[in-house]
């Protein structure tokens, strides 16, 4: 069996330029990265602003295990289909971090024959967007340090700094560090500590701004610490936005690619939605949207988090909403749900399988019942699932009103997806959902996060520290209190515990810690063990991964 990377290196490009002209877009309106990858110019995206939107369609899942559950190679294997079908589409997706790249996944550029070329550029630098959001994150914390070194005229208190460092890389030993050792002439000395790139505040200004000067009003906006008098300091009061936005003003326009089958894709921005918001850029959708009809995005994660997320922060923020959803399942997932040994996956349990498909069971019920979106789960299909296996699954979805189809994209591409696209297609011209978010904006913080934890994560209640019930009381105090929460928690589980598989109840969330991102516009809550710079397991992917005399990368995936 050919790996995903020897599927993408045989494959034969077209050039961008053509994908582009699919869109109506001309070579005038692309800044070419080489052969095969560009992006949109300012001019177009000004240009194409007032023009109507297409369909959204936005993919999810169930809680994520161990073996993937396929959510980027269904969005990508989808827009395929719709192709197929003769529809205008696009998938508009997330871009890799090196991180997880090099760490646990190996790469995220979809499977198998739905995937988005050129592979290896994607999930290595790509076009240097997150390389620029490193460096303008890092200038407002080297700007932070020299204010301070400088005679500190805004009196920084050294010891309430809440602006971290950040590197594109899982790398467990910058979680905590002390910086400005060696003398006066090294700054002054303070405990400090690195976050990974895609859990940097500048990467959600970044994807949920809707234009340059947005994203140059959102940076002036982000708190970096506080004063000795606990006033918040911000980029703006260092004067760094300037300097920021002119470090990210190629990496705030949508990037372009294809997929295996020419179809066009739009990868731009990557937070995790574990402990950021988890969506592509605001700008890429809302472009997408505008040069197509059927736009098929994805959010990160299961529906617990990334669909949350998507819905309730970046469709407030940008005034989206979607027209269908996708939530993704494997029979191999739902059967570890169930509490079946790995080694047991590939063979018939309808026992445990039963057990665990209450977990997709409740994603269905909250995007049809919370949010009030049409929606139908896509089963991605492996050989060894057993016809029984799939029966029961339609047949417990049907139970709640929602249809399945199944998904053999990996191994057939779009015409592996022309069910389910035509279920999408039915989904966004004849259901009309009654889209509504899970929570009200006049809520305070807690009872927010409460909300999510009882109507999304089907949990009893929650727990606050001492230490973040007084960061509640101080946000509130300071006129925080009206955004959306952003919670960080496990992607394994609905509560903050990762070995509570399957649909958990009565289970009550810690919240451990609370802080603004004001530049992004929301309320970042740590539940449970989370952290925002993930290490590298055991055997890293990196092991895997080489190059041969010829040029060509091996191992990724």
């Amino acid at each position: 069996m050919k790996t995903d990377i020897q599927i993408a290196q045989e494959a034969t490009l077209q050039p961008i330029t053509k994908v582009a002209e699919q869109l109506g877009v001309t070579e005038d309106d692309l800044e070419l990265y080489g052969k095969y990858k560009a992006k949109f110019s300012q001019d177009l995206i000004k240009r194409v602003q007032n023009q109507p939107d297409g369909k959204l369609i936005l993919v999810t899942a169930i809680n994520p295990t161990p073996y993937g559950e396929g959510k980027t190679t269904i969005s990508i294997g989808l827009s395929q289909a719709l192709c197929k079908l003769g529809k205008k589409a696009v998938c508009t997706l997330r871009e890799p971090s090196l991180g997880p790249c090099f760490g646990i996944k190996g790469g995220a550029t979809g499977g198998g024959y739905a995937q988005i070329v050129p592979m290896e550029d994607i999930n290595l630098h790509f076009t240097g967007d997150f390389h620029a959001i490193g460096a303008a994150n890092n200038l407002l914390a080297a700007m932070l340090d020299n204010h301070i070194h400088q005679g500190n005229a805004l009196g920084i208190d050294p010891r309430s700094i809440t602006w971290k460092r950040c590197v594109d890389m899982n790398d467990r030993q910058l979680r905590s560090v002390v910086d400005g050792l060696g003398g006066k002439m090294n700054g002054v000395p303070r405990e400090d500590g690195f976050d990974i790139t895609v859990a940097s505040e500048v990467m959600a200004v970044l994807c949920l701004s809707t234009s340059l000067s947005d994203l140059r009003e959102r940076l002036g906006r982000i708190i970096v610490g506080y004063s000795y008098s606990g006033e918040p300091v911000t980029a703006s009061d260092l004067h760094a936005q300037g300097a920021m936005t002119a470090l990210l003003r190629d990496a705030i326009k949508p990037n372009l690619v294809q997929t295996l089958e020419g179809t066009p894709a739009f990868v731009h921005g990557g937070p995790f939605a574990n402990i950021a918001h988890g969506c592509n850029s605001v700008m890429a959708t809302e472009l997408s949207l505008r040069l197509s009809d059927y736009t098929v995005t994805e959010a990160g994660f299961g529906a617990d988090l990334g669909a949350e997320k998507f819905l309730d922060i970046k469709c407030r923020a940008a005034s989206l909403v979607p027209d269908a959803v996708v939530i993704v399942a494997t029979v191999r997932a739902l059967k570890l749900h169930g509490g079946l040994d790995r080694s047991a996956l590939v063979e018939e349990n309808i026992e445990a399988l039963g057990r665990g498909i209450p977990n997709l069971l409740r994603h269905v019920s909250n995007i049809k019942n919370v949010y009030g979106l049409p929606c139908v789960v896509a089963i991605n299909r492996f050989p060894t699932d057993t016809d029984a296996e799939i029966d029961y699954i339609i047949s417990r979805c049907r139970e709640l009103g929602v249809n399945t189809k199944l998904s053999t994209v990996w191994a057939d591409g779009g015409a592996g997806g022309e069910e389910l696209a035509r279920e999408v297609v039915r989904l966004c011209e004849r259901e009309q959902g009654g889209f509504e978010y899970s929570y009200g904006l006049e809520l305070g913080i807690a009872d927010k996060v409460r909300t999510v934890v009882r109507r999304i994560y089907g949990g009893e209640d929650i727990d606050i520290t001492p230490a973040a019930s007084k960061q509640i009381a101080r946000l509130e105090e300071l006129g925080f209190g009206g955004l959306p929460v952003c919670i960080a928690k496990t992607q394994y589980s609905f509560s903050d515990d990762p070995k509570k598989l399957g649909a958990p109840e009565d289970f009550r969330i810690t919240v451990k810690n609370v802080r603004v991102s004001a530049g992004a516009g929301f309320i970042v809550v740590l539940t449970g063990d989370i952290m925002t710079m993930p290490g590298l397991p055991k055997s890293p992917a990196a092991e895997r991964i080489d190059i041969n005399e010829n040029g060509h990368i091996v191992g990724l995936f």
